[in-house]
């Protein structure tokens, strides 16, 4: 069965940002899975009626349409079994913290970093409804809220953790990647594709293991565009 990944795309359609599309493509790469991409713009919103949803990822998998991020990787993991992303039982558990702590923690520090990169990168069509959108979640301007030196203090801190365990371990997972990986990578490729500035200092931990990262899987996703590219 042909595996179909819908996935946001910016300014230019090669460009893939999403940190929630970058979980997914990883998990399909550590199963060995091929599959092709959809590009995919944040008010193209009838191109997903078929899944009932309005966001991305949506993975269609012959017949089996599956949307969330999270789910799909769980998904695959039932579906193809061999090579577990999130596993079972106590590791499933532990992958569900691990997304808490990456959503609530990670990526909102990151944000503070790239908001303004991130509207750079967005397709013109999509400028308006995304500023829209996020500066009612936010209650302030864009601009407001980007304050990189601010982000930078908090995705410190909450990353203190990651380096602790990146010490004694190549991965997060171990001494091979998995779904508690690919869920901080995701995130970590958010930022790589659209900054125009470093996120975290050369040679941190965090960015040793960010470019082991970008090496797995035959290079998954070392060929990726980033704006810095354009």
């Amino acid at each position: 069965m042909a595996i179909k990944l819908y996935d946001l795309c910016g300014r230019d359609e090669r460009l893939r940002f999403s940190p929630y599309c970058w979980r997914v493509c990883m998990a399909l790469a550590h199963k060995g899975l091929e599959f092709t991409t959809v590009a995919w713009r944040f008010k193209d919103k009838q191109a997903l009626a078929f899944a009932d949803y309005d966001k991305v990822p949506v993975l269609c998998d012959g017949d089996q349409v599956v949307t969330d991020s999270f789910a799909i990787m769980r998904y695959l993991d039932k579906a193809y079994p061999e090579a577990p992303v999130l596993g079972e039982g106590a590791s499933y558990q532990r992958a569900l913290l691990f997304k808490y702590l990456v959503e609530r923690s990670v990526n909102p520090a990151l944000f503070r970093i790239i908001a303004m990169d991130l509207f750079a990168a967005i397709h013109p069509d999509d400028q308006d409804y995304f500023r829209e959108s996020r500066e009612a979640r936010f209650g302030c301007t864009l601009e407001e809220f980007h304050q990189p030196e601010q982000g930078k203090q908090q995705l410190n801190q909450a990353l203190a953790p990651v380096r602790d365990l990146l010490r004694d371990s190549a991965f997060l997972d171990g001494d091979a990647p998995s779904g508690a990986d690919y869920l901080l990578f995701g995130s970590m490729m958010w930022a790589h594709v659209v900054s125009t500035q470093a996120v975290v200092e050369p040679g941190d931990l965090i960015d040793e293991w960010f470019k082991r990262m970008l090496n797995v899987h035959d290079g998954a996703a070392s060929q990726a565009l980033t704006v810095r590219e354009l």
